[in-house]
């Protein structure tokens, strides 16, 4: 089975909405469109972490997909990461859409995640997420994400579309790589590592050390 492969930019709060300019989502009067812009330095490997979709098949969501769609097909051929993502297979959820323009585009029809599921045991490249808030919520609930890859930015942006949301599933993650760029940009890979398993510091019992002590302040006190 291929793996489901999530990418994207976060702020230090957890928001993901616009990060590359203030046109690319101002939906809900979000008007810090465009913060990485200032952290993006060189020695940041975008292929590493699926940005580029390099030996990946895309899945979008409606939002996401409009915005590639509008940038990437006119790009120099010359570009890399355009002519990456423009030779990828993609695969679009939407309710509204009716026709994709972008080539080796296709709609996936009725509930995404019976459809995700039909295109995991598909045989194929790994799937990579990009963006797509809505629906890396949605898959994320439905535990279908094997990988996400966290690029957070060193900025607080108080409100917006958050990477996890009320509707998030719980689970435990486990940390397989981690780095700092010179900006402070921590790029990290984090993989699901089960149901979350609480505890408690507080002792069952307390130690002849503390019993000691209660029993002092108790004498002290009479």
């Amino acid at each position: 089975m291929r793996r489901l492969i999530v990418s994207t930019f976060a702020s230090l709060d957890g928001i993901m909405q616009a990060p590359g300019g203030p046109e690319e989502d101002p939906t809900g009067g979000f008007t810090l469109g465009g913060w990485m812009f200032n952290y993006s330095v060189e020695g940041m490997d975008i292929s590493a972490s699926g940005f580029d979709g390099k030996d990946r098949e895309l899945v979008l969501g409606r939002r996401t997909y409009e915005i590639f769609e509008a940038y990437w097909p006119y790009q120099p051929v010359d570009n890399p990461i355009a002519r990456t993502l423009n030779a990828a297979k993609k695969y679009v959820a939407s309710r509204t859409l009716t026709k994709l323009h972008w080539n080796n585009s296709t709609l996936l029809h009725g509930d995404v995640v019976s459809a995700i599921i039909a295109l995991k045991t598909k045989p194929g490249l790994d799937l990579q997420i990009i963006g797509s808030g809505n629906l890396l919520q949605t898959l994320q609930a439905a535990s279908l994400i094997d990988e996400y890859n966290v690029w957070t930015f060193p900025v607080v942006l108080g409100r917006g579309k958050r990477l996890f949301g009320e509707t998030a599933k719980p689970l435990a993650l486990r940390l397989v790589r981690s780095q700092a760029s010179t900006a402070g940009v921590v790029m990290s890979t984090y993989v699901p590592d089960g149901d979350i398993r609480p505890g408690s510091f507080a002792s069952a019992e307390p130690s002849e050390k503390e019993l000691a002590r209660r029993k002092k302040m108790a004498n002290e006190m009479w």
